[in-house]
């Protein structure tokens, strides 16, 4: 059997008063009233009881108290004993130990515990105040939910939405559906979002960048701690530097603000364009430093490049865009069209003005080979140094000097091998065409000779320290990729996709991310 509703009591009315005409079936009650309806006590200056109904209507400095949880002020208001439901109007202001709601109208629900508002709002708490055109107040988990515009205004940055859940005590927000954060330090966009507005810390899932001045940084999930102006992205990541025409892309990025600085791994690449082209650098790890400048790119372990008509390897690159000058570092090699160029040191310099490739330095060991076009052989030259020439991007002539040696198949304008060449030589200075070599000067020749092809054996048709290696050559931009890169990235592709089939799943922060600060915080 259904328990009968409780009885609202007065507990004091300076005055007492019926009056059929002006309020029929209601006792009047003036002067410092105060009812208790099951725990709940309201105050006014004077309140119409209708106890037939279990009903009041409070006039004048009406408050209504719930424990130590919730206050409720009012011009005026109305409470229902039966179905313990309110409602407050004129000057409405709820407040809880957290948090203060100034609104025109007031409702409040005793049975689900349950405020809300449908009149332009503003919430004060601590820092943050929140506007918005209607709300929810779950007291029991002190939770403000919006599904209209809100504002969230703090000192330090904006927070729209249209989608906000906002526990009032921690000050965490749930961001859902299009939200932005905007800061003097940058511009945040995310469709699925929270953010601890105490600790400044923030996780960013869903169509999510963080916009700099000079960068935008993209990734299925991004972290974010505003104290230390520190940013990680994992999957797809993306980050875009607007100045320096330059794009970062990888599956796990850091972000040092401050510091000017950027660390990027698993299947990291940066995009750099340069004359209509681009130059694809690819390493286990990349780092850039430096403002807009005198930004270093450095890239580690196994590293390949790639640009239209020029790739290369090496153990790692270290590009400095103050001087323009790229260095190859460790067993460094690279095709330039069809001639694999290798040495000890290795630079590629550019314009100081347009920043193009303007010359190549090669130093000690120096050897340029590349295939006869229709033999077996291969066209070698050796010698200490090489120096080089770009013209619009191309390699277009090269001097290589002291101890020169060289190994060239000769052939007539029908291509018929007329002999091979072998000499040695003080310099020797070639000219591309179109990728191969056009024609070919030697200087202070020392000794050689062109001999017929019969007349040169097998083995006297390759110098000292060749080593072919065009099957390791990069053809494309997807060459870059190491084959156990390319697994890596095929799992967490499947990753991105299984997240993707839970865009409509309610977000769950893990514990790594709410512990960020801890965790790192020490040691950056």
């Amino acid at each position: 059997m259904a328990q009968a509703p409780k009885k609202i009591v007065v507990e004091h009315s300076d005055y007492f008063d019926v009056n059929q005409v002006e309020i029929p079936d209601a006792v009047l009650l003036t002067g410092n009233v105060r009812v208790n309806h099951d725990g709940v006590v309201l105050t006014c200056n004077k309140a119409y009881y209708f106890q037939n109904e279990n009903y009041i209507k409070a006039f004048g400095n009406v408050q209504l108290v719930q424990g130590d949880t919730l206050f409720l002020n009012s011009k005026y208001a109305e409470y229902n004993g039966n179905v313990k439901k309110a409602f407050a109007t004129g000057s409405a202001v709820m407040s809880s130990p957290d948090a203060t709601l100034a609104t025109d109208t007031i409702n409040f629900d005793r049975n689900t515990q349950e405020v809300f508002y449908n009149s332009p709002g503003t919430i004060v708490n601590k820092d943050n105040t929140l506007k918005s055109k209607s709300g929810k107040y779950y007291v029991a988990e002190k939770k403000f939910q919006f599904l209209t515009a809100v504002t969230i205004t703090n000192p330090k940055y904006v927070i729209k939405t249209n989608h906000l859940d906002y526990f009032s005590n921690s000050g965490h927000s749930y961001l859902l559906g299009p939200s932005t954060i905007t800061s003097k330090a940058n511009y945040i966009y995310t469709e699925k979002g929270f953010y601890d507005t105490k600790k400044n810390l923030a996780h960013f899932l869903n169509k999510s960048y963080i916009r700099y001045d000079d960068r935008v940084i993209k990734g299925d999930s991004l972290y974010y701690d505003r104290n230390r102006e520190f940013a990680s992205a994992t999957r797809n990541v993306k980050i875009t530097d607007s100045i320096n025409r330059g794009i970062v892309k990888g599956n796990y990025a850091e972000i040092y603000k401050n510091q000017d600085s950027m660390f990027v791994t698993k299947r990291a690449v940066a995009v750099n364009f340069v004359e209509n082209d681009s130059v694809y650098i690819h390493g286990k790890r990349l780092m850039v430093t430096g403002k807009e400048g005198n930004r270093i790119i450095r890239a580690f372990n196994n590293v390949r490049f790639y640009k239209t008509d020029m790739s290369g390897k090496c153990d790692s690159i270290h590009s400095s865009s103050k001087t323009a000058l790229t260095k190859l570092i460790g067993n460094p090699i690279l095709w330039n069209g069809e001639n694999q160029i290798t040495g000890d040191i290795m630079h590629l310099i550019g314009n100081n003005n347009t920043k193009a490739l303007d010359s190549l330095k090669v130093l000690n060991n120096t050897f340029l080979v590349s295939k006869d076009t229709l033999g077996t052989g291969y066209n070698q030259v050796k010698g200490q140094n090489l120096f080089g020439k770009f013209e619009e991007g191309k390699l277009h002539d090269v001097d290589i000097i002291k101890n020169t040696e060289v190994i060239y198949y000769m052939r007539n304008d029908a291509k018929k091998l007329i002999g091979i060449n072998k000499n040695v030589s003080s310099k020797i200075n070639i000219i591309f065409d179109k990728k191969t070599i056009e024609t070919i000067t030697f200087f202070k020749q020392v000794d050689g000779d062109i001999y017929p092809e019969k007349d040169l054996p097998e083995n006297a048709r390759k110098l000292r320290g060749l080593i072919w290696r065009g099957d390791e050559r990069i053809k494309s931009k997807d060459d870059i990729f190491p084959p156990e890169e390319n697994e890596d990235n095929a799992k967490i592709a499947k990753a991105t996709k299984t997240e993707e089939e839970k865009k409509n799943v309610p977000m769950k922060i893990r514990k790594e991310t709410l512990n960020y600060d801890k965790k790192k915080g020490k040691s950056k």
